[in-house]
């Protein structure tokens, strides 16, 4: 079958490709603000962070705004997605995160025009977050639905390879960019990576202009079935999917940032460890997640999503407190398997979280529906965990709360995803989908676009 003039295997190669490179660009640019708010922004935008964890709080704060954020880009731009389309959708949150990301690199800083420095840098984390925030729902679902239906769960995963690409070249760049410029990165090196994002943006740009829209968004508009408000639709209609949806990434999200951004923190600050040699580490880590993201999306479409992450929730929460002994020790070798295993842990609930989420929602609500959810989980989970952790350290001096309160995200997450709405391994979509229309037509209104 051909689809504009290309086969079907085409398009959806292309939607493949256009959704990796787009979240790669997008999760460099918001992993790039973490690495920058632990080495450089306490002391350039916040003043008296150079000789305390004040500092470091105050920029995790603003990182946290960014995750507020995100829920307003999945709201925003779902609405948008379930009526006029991924493809469009997507074109608009990738500009937008472009302009945020090249503004910070522009940004003066403290000592040039006082609180207004961290002012702007706060407004344009809330740009950067809404933009990253309307972002995976549109990428996940413009692979997914382009995969086939029995291997949903590969076919979703890889929009997520975008996490640990993002990370390999956000932290690859301010590694390369620290060597370069040495004492003077806290001058103008930092601005450096910023900056560079205007030239992938360029790229991503390209390729998705190539993508095909959604076969299962051509046939809502073919058959007039879009819906005109999807956001009072979705939470009208599956209120306790977007909630549980954001509830069950609590095992994945918060400690996901802690294994990336507070870990610089705590090594440098508390173990006294080389941030260099940590910044090593992790590219090293999210490389391997290249692999092992897509390889527990086959396994999901083989052995059942909720299997597949219910594993993943049950060893993070047994890797709490191993995970910080391991750091504590000082030694090089034994710090880098603490950070490499800590996001493979990670990644066995990354990988089928995608098709997780986005199964749970009806075709005609999924963008914002599966949006909302897992971006809801960014104000709860990725976003107070670096600045409760940080106050955990300035408060006791130890890590042991901290990983209680690892503990206490994995077992939300276990009794979240046994609530969650079952998931067969890549079955039963369609079928829900057209039974859910049927019973809801009568109670709303539809559109043609």
């Amino acid at each position: 079958m051909s689809v504009q003039g290309i086969t079907r295997e085409q398009a959806a190669r292309r939607a493949t490709v256009a959704s990796v490179v787009g979240t790669t660009i997008e999760w460099y640019d918001f992993f790039l603000y973490g690495t920058a708010a632990a080495l450089v922004f306490p002391q350039l935008f916040f003043p008296g962070g150079e000789s305390s964890l004040t500092g470091t709080i105050a920029a995790f704060g603003t990182q946290f705004v960014g995750f507020v954020a995100r829920p307003i880009g999945a709201a925003l731009f779902g609405h948008y997605g379930d009526r006029i389309g991924r493809k469009t959708t997507l074109m608009a949150t990738l500009l937008l995160m472009a302009i945020g990301t090249v503004l910070i690199g522009l940004l003066p800083t403290y000592q040039s025009i006082g609180l207004w420095a961290a002012v702007l840098l706060t407004v344009l984390r809330v740009v950067q977050g809404i933009g990253v925030g309307g972002e995976w729902g549109g990428s996940v679902l413009i692979a997914m639905e382009w995969g086939q239906k029995h291997r949903r769960g590969l076919s979703a995963s890889w929009p997520q390879l975008g996490v640990p690409l993002g990370l390999i070249l956000s932290t690859g760049l301010v590694r390369l960019t620290t060597a370069a410029t040495g004492k003077d990165f806290v001058t103008y090196g930092w601005r450096i990576p910023f900056l560079a994002s205007i030239i992938l943006i360029g790229v991503a740009v390209f390729v998705r202009l190539r993508v095909v829209e959604s076969p299962e968004f051509q046939t809502l508009r073919k058959e007039e079935k879009v819906v005109v408000a999807p956001i009072i639709e979705a939470i009208r209609r599956q209120p306790k999917e977007i909630l549980l949806s954001a509830l069950v990434r609590m095992s994945e999200q918060a400690p996901f940032y802690l294994f990336i951004t507070f870990v610089i923190t705590y090594a440098t600050k508390h173990v006294k460890f080389n941030s260099d040699a940590i910044l090593v580490d992790t590219l090293i880590a999210a490389a391997l997640g290249l692999i092992s993201i897509p390889v527990f999306g086959i396994l999901s479409d083989r052995f059942g999503r909720r299997l597949v992450y219910g594993v993943g929730i049950v060893l993070t929460g047994l890797y709490a407190f191993p995970y910080f002994g391991l750091l504590n020790t000082g030694n090089a070798l034994v710090i880098g398997i603490a950070v490499v295993v800590s996001l493979i842990f990670h990644d066995i609930q990354y990988g089928p979280q995608a098709a997780l989420i986005a199964e749970s929602f009806d075709a005609d609500i999924r963008y914002t529906g599966a949006g909302l959810g897992y971006q809801l989980a960014s104000v709860i989970a990725g976003g107070p965990a670096p600045l409760i952790a940080a106050e955990i350290l300035q408060g006791t001096g130890s890590s042991t709360w901290i990983s209680i309160y690892i503990i206490f995200c994995a077992v939300v997450s276990m009794v979240s995803l046994l609530l969650l709405r079952r998931s067969t391994a890549g079955g039963g979509l369609a079928s829900r989908a057209a039974r859910s229309r049927g019973t809801a037509r009568n109670n709303r209104g539809t559109t043609t676009v």
